[in-house]
């Protein structure tokens, strides 16, 4: 029997973490011995920021299996909170199908409840595996593919400039003011500023007003055709702004590339983007019953989960839960994290609520923690559940005010890659 245990990376564990995720993710297109330098320099670059840590599952002194944390800090209906993050979960090729990858993901779940983190939040390779585990989905990414003359000509371009490394404090300050404004958004890291200012196929584009920067870019350029370097797109990694003005002026920036550019390829949450283009058309020509055409692909991404309800409420006991006074009995059923499973009495009392150790109450509503998860971030709401028979409810007269309950105008963004 072997003796399991996960503890943070060592100097001496790098190689072996080199060669389980080259394995694990062949995609990665590490084969090299320059490559499998460039893996390990980077993961070895992401360990020193003080938020991320590589884990390793060792048997018998064995890397068997490998992820990386993050200590995440999240903006959520006004208030920020810690929450987990888990990327490049990674198990030996030869040890697949040993509850090797179970057993990280239990130690990632215990990791942040143990640290006050209410929520985990992770990227799928694979979304009904996660589901499976109680990750909820999040908000759909959508990819358009925009000629450049189609975007508003009307913003000032001229307020428009490259950033440098000098602009760095800028940039973290006009996101954390873009983080304040919306939902569910997280702290940039010192990696991710730092990846966008070294990075050799990044550029960044800032809106600048009256010498604070309001909205910025990041891009970088992809050859449409092997054969002819003069065709591009420009793809758009990040849009960030404070303010209608600066949004119009970045887009004007972008709509001046059409000499260079065939396309932008822009990634947004936004589901209205469409409304500002001149002709939302992604180049696509099959129609959708009866004539609908194409503007955007689509693709689910980040999940969510709660790893402890309590927790949660407490670090919101001054957000308002839509003016709603009802005794809620919300029952959840969690068979992966079996501690966080269970039944808690709410009392909200004008939208303010209060954790009870007992007592009657109003309504109970019953569901997964997956689906409980989408709905606390504000990924969904209530009534979508119940039409979808995703959730029950002792009392459908209560349907509208748990609706109200949980329900955000600001669907959670998140722009963190990890």
């Amino acid at each position: 029997m072997f003796m399991r245990e996960i503890r943070p990376l060592r100097q001496e564990d790098w190689n072996e973490y080199v060669r389980i995720s080259m394995n694990a993710y062949p995609g990665m297109r590490v084969n090299t011995a320059v490559e499998q330098d460039r893996l390990r320099n980077r993961g070895q670059r992401m360990n020193a920021d003080p938020t991320i840590t590589f884990y390793g599952l060792f048997e018998d002194g064995a890397l068997r299996g490998v992820m990386r944390l993050h200590d995440f800090t999240m903006r959520l209906h006004g208030a920020e909170m810690p929450v987990g993050g888990v990327g490049a979960v990674a198990v030996d090729l030869y040890h697949k199908k040993r509850r090797i990858a179970y057993d990280l993901v239990q130690f990632f779940l215990d990791h942040y409840r143990e640290r006050g983190a209410p929520l985990a939040v992770l990227y799928p390779f694979r979304p009904d595996f996660y589901k499976e585990m109680g990750f909820g989905y999040g908000r759909k990414m959508n990819r358009y593919r925009i000629k450049p003359a189609d975007l508003p000509s009307g913003g000032q371009r001229q307020n428009v400039a490259p950033l440098t490394k000098r602009d760095r404090h800028a940039l973290v300050a006009c996101y954390n003011r873009f983080m304040a404004q919306n939902n569910g958004l997280m702290a940039l890291s010192d990696f991710a500023v730092h990846t966008f200012f070294n990075s050799p196929k990044l550029r960044l584009a800032g809106y600048w007003q009256d010498g604070v920067l309001r909205g910025y870019l990041v891009f970088r350029f992809e050859p449409l055709d092997e054969a002819n370097f003069l065709r591009n797109n420009l793809v758009v990694r990040h849009l960030v702004y404070e303010t209608p003005e600066a949004l119009r002026g970045l887009l004007a920036f972008l709509r001046s590339q059409a000499d260079q550019i065939e396309r932008i390829i822009l990634h947004t949450q936004e589901e209205d983007f469409h409304w500002l283009l001149a002709d939302p058309r992604n180049g696509r020509t099959a129609l959708m019953p009866s004539v609908y055409q194409e503007t955007n692909a689509q693709g689910t991404g980040i999940m969510y989960r709660l790893i402890d309800l309590p927790r949660y409420f407490t670090l919101l006991r001054e957000h308002n839960f839509g003016g709603q006074t009802v005794r809620l009995k919300v029952t959840l059923a969690d068979s992966f994290y079996q501690v966080n499973g269970g039944s808690w009495l709410i009392d909200f009392a004008d939208g303010r609520a209060r954790l009870l150790e007992s007592g009657d109450c109003d309504v109970e509503i019953r569901l997964d923690v997956a689906e409980f998860s989408s709905l606390i971030v504000g990924a969904t709401d209530f009534r979508r559940l119940m039409i979808y028979g995703l959730a029950a409810i002792s009392d459908r007269h209560y349907i509208d005010t748990v609706h109200r309950l949980f329900y955000t105008e600001k669907k959670p963004l998140c722009m963190s890659s990890f």
